[in-house]
């Protein structure tokens, strides 16, 4: 069975391509974005394969 690590990060508006990008480097996949505290922030939420299954 596949095991999943997990991780959270803030996003910065002005540079959410960069922040992206640079998770899927190392191999995270993006699962959602959701709010923040307030209006300027937002969450990503990424998953990998955890090594050594």
């Amino acid at each position: 069975m596949q095991k999943w690590e997990y991780a959270t990060a803030p996003l910065l508006i002005h540079n959410t391509k960069m922040i992206l990008d640079t998770w899927g480097e190392d191999g995270w996949e993006l699962v959602t974005v959701l709010p923040g505290n307030n209006a300027e922030q937002l969450v990503a939420y990424f998953k990998r394969p955890r090594e050594g299954n």
